[in-house]
């Protein structure tokens, strides 16, 4: 199974696929499962790399940060990971975790469990993003005022509403 996970989020090409694969690794580790997030791309402060707001059905990932990430990676393998672990995050505060240290502790277990202590995720999970690439310590502010931008096809398990 371990294999098969790090294939396809080394083939991966859109945020929804990666998505997918977060979802699976949580239902497969800790049995939790989501449906009917929306991910908003949009500029935060460089020290948060994305955020859940409690009762939401939005991921909202920091462009910005995204953008520099793009820059400083070596392969897609790690601009893949990054994206991963943040999307990982993220969806398990929407599942209700809320306590950053146990979210961590979580992302970390399920990152080894799925990918293994020896694959870039694990290494996304468990240090800071600017000890790993310290090159990201040059950015500046992000560009205040820029639209947001609402992927699509990102949650492709919608929610059903009876209306």
């Amino acid at each position: 199974m371990r294999e098969e996970f790090r294939r396809k989020l080394g083939e991966a090409n859109t945020f929804g696929e990666i998505f997918e694969l977060v979802k699976k690794a949580v239902k497969k580790t800790i049995g939790l499962h989501r449906a009917g997030l929306e991910l908003v791309l949009m500029d935060l402060p460089n020290n948060v790399g994305a955020m859940h707001e409690v009762g939401s059905n939005m991921i909202i990932m920091n462009e910005a940060l995204l953008e520099a990430f793009l820059k400083v990676a070596r392969s897609k393998i790690e601009v893949n990971s990054y994206v991963f672990v943040i999307l990982l995050h993220e969806y398990l505060h929407s599942l209700g975790y809320i306590d950053e240290e146990e979210v961590r502790l979580l992302v970390k277990r399920i990152v080894t469990e799925t990918l293994g202590e020896d694959h870039v995720s694990y290494h996304l999970a468990t240090n800071s993003l600017f000890e790993l690439y310290p090159e990201l310590q040059m950015i500046g502010p992000g560009r205040i005022g820029r639209d947001t931008k609402i992927i699509k096809d990102f949650d492709r398990e919608g929610t059903h509403y009876i209306g």
